[in-house]
């Protein structure tokens, strides 16, 4: 029978970053953006219904009535966040291997405003990105620098809990959707009767998650959220589009307030296809932001991005460049993530 733990411990070792188990082929691996083989044999349906039973925890009657669970485990002395799902009446899993530590957020190669979040004292910071951008990483390693310079507490809200704070200056609750809080929703209800200084909305999912982070903002605490969108202007638009029409001017108002700071990033495949490297569009909300946004003028922040350079801003698509330059990236993987393909082609004189 196959083993998870063998599994994990030969891809960690191998440096893959999510597994995949699927009946019919071997068990792959996804190395540097392309699949490799973790095993030789196609897997059958009980292969697949073995290793579910060993990841599960319980989750069976979950997994058995939803077609989906959630769960994060350490094994094979790495962490791991899990995914079990039906599909055509077959089990399969997705796991993303997480680092066994916290990195240090001055080794993630983020922009320079980034390293100033931890010291925020309130107001809402986002970071966004598709699945697999690297968003968790980045907080955790806000998070965790926050722990070791400041006496807070920080609680977070996580669909699974990931990353496993130690704590040092700060008191941390790490409260997991499902198991130790019903909902997001109902988590969200309590979290401001848990008397806390830092906030994490793993995901900010609908409404009710965004105004209660802006609600937890207005009164004085940092809170910090993910949105699963690809620039700073979209996250704008995603949050006031998330209300009624009758409600948007109201929400752009409190957003221009609360908001602090996007952080939009991309993992690329570096140049020569070894590795990946993080790219990063920055907005730091300027008196002139919060008033595009107030206006409702979200095409006009890439100008003003541009134009407050020297306070932090810097769009996707010169990082893109400036990596380009740095000889991190290729023009193709450049062109690729680029938000504005003419711009880049123009500036790389395709």
């Amino acid at each position: 029978m196959l083993n998870v733990e063998e599994i994990v411990a030969r891809g960690a070792q191998g440096g893959v970053s999510d597994i995949h188990i699927v009946k019919g082929i071997p068990v792959k691996g996804r190395l540097d953006g392309r699949f490799v083989d973790l095993t030789d044999q196609p897997l059958t349906d009980e292969d697949c219904l073995a290793i579910a039973r060993q990841l599960e925890e319980g989750g069976q009657e979950h997994l058995g009535k939803i077609g989906q669970l959630d769960l994060a485990r350490t094994i094979a002395g790495s962490r791991v966040r899990i995914n079990l799902y039906r599909q055509r009446g077959h089990i399969s899993a997705a796991l993303r291997i997480l680092s066994d530590h916290i990195p240090d957020l001055r080794s993630l190669g983020l922009p320079p405003a980034a390293l100033t979040f931890p010291t925020y004292r309130k107001g809402i910071v986002l970071v966004t990105g598709e699945t697999g951008s690297g968003k968790s990483t980045t907080l955790a390693a806000i998070l965790d620098e926050i722990n070791h310079t400041r006496q807070e507490h920080i609680i977070t809200l996580e669909d699974p809990v990931e990353y496993i704070y130690k704590m040092d200056k700060c008191i941390i609750n790490q409260r997991e959707i499902g198991t130790d809080t019903e909902s997001y929703e109902a988590g969200l209800r309590a979290i401001l009767r848990e008397d806390p200084d830092v906030i994490l909305i793993g995901e900010m999912r609908d409404h009710a998650s965004m105004e209660t982070a802006m609600t937890a903002a207005e009164t004085g605490h940092l809170v910090f959220a993910t949105l699963h969108t690809n620039s700073a202007p979209d996250s704008i638009d995603r949050i006031v589009d998330t209300f009624p029409a009758e409600r948007q001017q109201q929400i752009r108002m409190q957003l221009s307030v609360t908001l602090k700071a996007i952080l939009s990033q991309q993992l690329l495949i570096r140049k020569g296809g070894k590795g990946r490297i993080v790219a990063c569009e920055c907005m730091i909300n300027t008196p002139a932001i919060a008033n595009l946004i107030r206006e409702n003028k979200t095409p006009q922040m890439y100008s003003s991005m541009l134009s407050s350079a020297n306070l932090g801003s810097i769009t996707m698509d010169n990082c893109l460049l400036r990596m380009v330059a740095e000889g991190s990236i290729d023009s193709k993987t450049a062109l690729e993530a680029a938000n504005d393909k003419a711009y880049l082609q123009k500036k790389l004189m395709f």
